[in-house]
């Protein structure tokens, strides 16, 4: 979508599809944009641990006077002033570092493939949730349209209730009856509405929408996706998922820790190069030349220095030790993460194939009560059915109704959720 476009205003003359909202929400989500911060943090660790290769330069000079009285080469003092500036340049190289560098070179990639995991499952926890909360608004519409339809035959029998109260047909109590029923249509259907509404802005907020004028969605096509079964999607999501990727490389990072701490114990060696000169004066004395003292003063040195630890005050041990329990955590986060992706595919099934159930029994329900409704209606009508009657068999259709739209989206949802878990994806 175009950033130069009120997206509101947009979607004024398109209603947005679930994909465009999954795609919206993940690009503006305020937590995925914190993922992918994270990410970008282990991308430089990762340019830091390849500089650990690289030799280190260094450069200084300094300038130093001196007031007084002071030793002379004839071992006594006298007063005079003396100037002295020197510089040097040092180079210092890694010739091998205890495989630190290597191995913090391996933690930070391995790092790395934790972060990016991280923000894909940031991803994955997005998208489930708008699905649901777009499943939750075209459930509302519906129901807001049953309560419409209910509020219409009610005010068509209040016009025929009316009519034959003219005629003198039906007391009174029969028209103040149907009156009645028309208001509680009326606050039944303004209640359906206000829940669509703020099912709505509840996914607009989701979106990270601040104008949610002319914001609309689009419905859902009704084809059957089929229901998987709860293990095999297990199984298959044990592969991809994001979050136990995320857990598994959790545990590669806690090994190579472990190995990073381990570098302790071992010697280190660098070659060290320098060179620098000075110049120096003294007050009352001659002195040579900036250019001569700078070319006879002028010295240079090479040599290794070798580093073996001995006794850290045991610095190195302690630090194995908190690595190991580390990587003793990250197996219980990746064993916690398997377990609650079990148990969600497991509700996700049970609930999926409670709802289809329910679903084929709604309908019959919804038939069966519309039937009846039919025939009360049809007996009212001809004054063999009172007002009460006609309105428990209406109540019953409408709660059959309702309960077949509930059981729709219901079976709609938790297979999908299947099918999300079930399928490799990248929200990239």
């Amino acid at each position: 979508m175009a950033s130069a476009i009120c997206p509101a205003a947009l979607q004024a003359v398109e209603p947005w599809s679930l994909d465009s909202c999954i795609n919206y929400a993940i690009s503006h989500n305020i937590t995925v944009k914190s993922r992918e911060l994270q990410k970008q943090s282990g991308e430089l660790e990762i340019i830091e641990a390849k500089d650990r290769f690289l030799p280190q330069v260094s450069a200084g000079a300094n300038q130093s006077f001196s007031f007084g009285r002071g030793l002379t080469s004839e071992n006594t003092y006298a007063n005079r002033n003396t100037s002295n500036f020197g510089w040097n340049v040092g180079l210092s190289l890694p010739v091998f570092q205890g495989l630190s560098a290597v191995r913090r070179l391996n933690y930070a990639k391995a790092n790395l493939r934790v972060l990016v995991e991280e923000c894909e499952a940031a991803k994955d926890d997005i998208t489930l949730n708008v699905i649901s909360q777009y499943l939750q608004v075209l459930y509302c519409i519906e129901m807001r349209e049953v309560a419409k339809n209910q509020l219409e035959v009610s005010k068509l029998e209040l016009k025929n209730r009316e009519a034959k109260f003219d005629v003198g047909s039906i007391p009174e109590a029969d028209l103040l009856e149907a009156k009645a029923l028309v208001a509680r249509d009326e606050l039944s259907f303004v209640s359906a509405n206000n829940d669509y509404s703020i099912a709505l802005v509840d996914l607009a907020q989701m979106l990270e929408l601040t104008d949610v004028e002319g914001f609309e969605i689009q419905p859902i096509e009704s084809t059957s996706l089929g229901l998987l079964s709860a293990d095999e999607v297990y199984r298959n999501a044990l592969n991809h998922n994001h979050s136990i990727l995320a857990s598994r490389n959790g545990l590669t990072v806690a090994d190579k820790n472990i190995e990073l701490a381990k570098t302790g114990y071992i010697p280190t060696l660098s070659f060290n190069a320098g060179i620098g000169s000075s110049y120096y004066t003294l007050s009352g004395a001659k002195t040579e030349s900036f250019g001569r003292q700078m070319k006879n003063n002028l010295s240079k040195s090479l040599g290794f220095s070798l580093n073996i630890p001995i006794f850290n005050a045991f610095s190195t041990r302690n630090s194995i030790r908190r690595a190991k329990v580390q990587r003793v955590n990250a197996q219980l986060q990746l064993d916690d993460a398997e377990k609650r992706l079990y148990k969600t595919i497991q509700q996700a099934y049970v609930q999926a194939t409670a709802a289809e159930k329910k679903m084929s029994s709604s309908k019959l329900a919804e038939q069966a009560s519309l039937a009846a409704f039919n025939v009360v209606r049809e007996k009212y009508n001809y004054g063999r059915a009172n007002a009460t009657e006609f309105e428990q068999a209406k109540n019953t259709y409408v709660r059959a109704v309702s309960e077949s739209v509930q059981a729709k989206y219901e079976a709609i949802l938790r297979t999908r959720i299947l099918q999300f878990y079930n399928t490799p994806h990248n929200n990239n």
